[in-house]
């Protein structure tokens, strides 16, 4: 554990000279994400006043477009999937999600290598909710407004590759499913997500 702990502030002191050795950052990039969603929360409102949280920890993948707008300011289209699953007072909540984002972000380079940011996203998420057991039997697709908020740290490792770690919160939206007596379940989803990514820059 405490190689590794050194191995980490290693890399992270080296990044300043790796950036002085492949210069600035390229303009247009790609990459893939993948993130593990901590306690990913699923708050049901049932029509007849009962309400509960089923919530989940798994993982999700993203894909990412984006461009450099100035030295401090990027944006970046991000779709991906994530979804969930839990039984709770006997009822079975499973969630699957597609979420499609424009995020900007705000950063600060260092050395031309390490770049702490900040960001913020909005779009729209396809939700696909289905409940059922303990009473309940319900199921809807939906599209719903998604918002999200970013911090994180990014590396460049060469003058092409970027390693990227952070910490996201992002609200998915709502589903409002139909029970089989004519009742509802209204859910919001919401997550904290720890991400991890690479990226290619192309300099365009």
């Amino acid at each position: 554990m405490k190689r590794s702990i050194l191995g980490i502030f290693f890399i992270i002191a080296a990044m300043p000279a790796f950036g002085y050795e492949y210069g600035t950052a390229r303009d247009t990039y790609v990459g893939m994400r993948i993130h593990k969603n901590e306690n990913i929360a699923f708050a049901s409102e049932i029509s007849d006043g009962d309400t509960h949280t089923a919530r989940d920890d798994s993982f999700g993948i993203g894909l990412i477009v984006a461009n450099r707008l100035t030295d401090h300011v990027k944006i970046e289209f991000e779709t991906s999937y994530t979804g969930g699953s839990d039984t709770k007072y006997g009822s079975e909540y499973d969630f699957d999600i597609w979420s499609n984002m424009l995020n900007v972000y705000v950063y600060q380079q260092f050395g031309g290598a390490v770049e702490p940011y900040v960001g913020m996203g909005i779009g729209v998420s396809g939700l696909w909710g289905d409940v059922h057991g303990g009473g309940l039997s319900a199921s809807d697709a939906t599209a719903d407004m998604s918002w999200s908020a970013m911090v994180g740290v990014n590396f460049a490792l060469n003058a092409r590759i970027d390693l990227n770690l952070g910490l996201k919160y992002q609200n998915y939206g709502d589903v409002d499913m139909k029970n089989a007596n004519g009742g509802h379940i209204s859910t919001e989803i919401d997550a904290t997500e720890i991400y991890i990514g690479g990226a290619y820059k192309f300099g365009l």
